[in-house]
C-alpha cells in the first residue's frame, strides 16, 4: 500500500470525507480538515457558479490560519470533486478555478478524462477517481489518475454492488496505488477493517450528514440517526444512477419504496438550469441519500468529535485472538 506525500503527518487517522451534494460546504470541509481527515465538496455545490472562487479562498484562508496556530498538528490537505459526466456544463470553468487556486486533491466521478488528470498534475495537485467495478478502475488509471475509490455495495449516494472484501483483492492484483474503500463505514472499527482489506483510506460520507456543519436541513440529521441499514433502498429511479436512499424520506415523498419504477439511465443529468442552479428535478428534492452503515450515528455531533470518536474505536480495534 502507498501514501501519497500529500497526506504524510497531516491525517488523525486515514479518512477522506466523501463530497455530499448540497451537505458539503466550506464549514464543514473545514471542520474535517482541522479534525485531522481530508474534506471535500462538490464544485456543483457552489451555487451561482461564482460562488465556487469564494469557497476556495475561504478554505484556504481559514486552514492557512489554523496551521499557522496548530505548527504541530496541521490541518489535512481538502479535495473538490468533479463531475466528469457530458452534462455538466460548468466544468471547464470550475477546473479553471480549482487550476487557480491549485487545489490540492481532485476527485472525479461519472467518467474518466485524461485531460483533467493531467491538467491537476500540471498545477501539483492528485486526482482521485470513484468507481463501482474493475472496468471504470482499470480505465481510471489507464487515463492518469493518481488513486481509485472503490465505491461497494452498502456506500451511500451513487453506490455499487460488489462486496468490499471482492473489490479490493481483485484490484490490489494489479494496483499497488493508494484506494480508498467507500460503503457502510460509520464507526473506527471499520475503518481499522478498511486499512487490514488492504485499502489506504476508509471513505466516509453518511455519518458526516449527522453533524453540525453538515448543510443538511434537520429532518434529514435527525433521520440519519433513527435509521439502520434496513431503511436504505437502493434505486436507479431519482438520478438515472443506482444509488442509496433512506426509505422513510421515499414514503413521506408518497412512493411505495418496495415497487419503484426503473429510470432510463439516458436521462441522467448533472448539469445547471438557466440561472446556474444545478438541475434535479423538484419532485426528489427531499430524497435523502444515505448508507447502510448509519446504525452506528446515535445523534448530531460536531466534526471535531465524531472524527475523535472514530479514532478512539481506530486505535481499540484490534484481533482479540492475538
Amino acid at each position: 500500500m502507498s501514501m501519497p506525500a500529500l497526506f504524510k503527518g497531516r491525517l488523525s487517522i486515514p479518512v477522506i470525507g466523501s463530497p455530499l451534494f448540497i451537505i458539503s460546504v466550506p464549514d464543514l470541509v473545514i471542520a474535517q480538515c482541522k479534525a485531522g481527515i481530508v474534506g471535500s465538496f462538490p464544485a456543483l455545490n457552489a451555487r451561482p457558479a461564482a460562488l465556487l472562487d469564494e469557497w476556495l479562498v475561504q478554505i484556504k484562508e481559514e486552514l492557512a490560519t489554523y496551521d499557522k496556530a496548530h505548527p504541530e498538528r496541521p490541518s489535512a490537505p481538502f479535495a473538490v470533486n468533479q463531475i466528469v459526466h457530458k452534462s455538466n456544463n460548468r466544468l471547464d470553468a470550475d477546473m479553471a478555478l480549482c487550476e487557480k487556486h491549485k487545489v490540492p486533491m481532485m476527485i472525479t466521478s461519472l467518467g474518466a478524462r485524461e485531460e483533467l488528470n493531467q491538467a491537476a498534475h500540471r498545477w501539483g495537485g492528485i486526482v482521485f477517481h470513484d468507481v463501482i467495478n474493475q472496468k471504470f478502475a482499470h480505465k481510471a488509471i489507464e487515463k492518469g489518475a493518481d488513486g481509485l475509490i472503490l465505491v461497494c455495495a452498502g456506500a451511500g449516494g451513487h453506490a455499487g454492488e460488489i462486496s468490499p472484501f471482492a473489490f479490493v483483492a481483485e484490484t490490489r492484483a494489479w494496483f499497488d496505488g493508494p484506494l480508498a474503500l467507500s460503503g457502510a463505514i460509520g464507526n473506527g472499527r471499520a475503518i481499522r477493517a478498511a486499512r487490514v482489506l488492504g485499502a489506504d483510506f476508509a471513505y466516509i460520507g453518511s455519518a458526516f450528514i449527522a453533524t453540525t456543519e453538515a448543510n443538511a436541513v434537520p429532518g434529514y440529521k435527525d433521520m440519519i440517526t433513527t435509521s439502520t441499514a434496513e431503511d436504505i433502498v437502493y434505486s436507479n429511479l431519482f438520478t438515472g444512477v443506482h444509488g442509496n436512499y433512506l426509505k422513510p424520506s421515499i414514503v413521506a415523498a408518497g412512493m411505495d419504496p418496495d415497487n419503484l419504477p426503473e429510470s432510463d439511465p439516458s436521462k441522467m443529468n448533472f448539469g445547471t438550469d438557466a440561472s446556474g442552479e444545478r438541475a434535479k428535478p423538484k419532485a426528489w428534492k427531499e430524497i435523502w441519500g444515505s448508507g447502510q452503515g448509519i446504525g452506528s450515528i446515535p445523534k448530531v455531533v460536531p466534526v471535531a468529535e465524531l472524527v475523535a470518536r472514530f479514532k478512539r474505536e481506530y486505535d481499540a480495534a484490534i484481533d482479540p485472538a492475538l
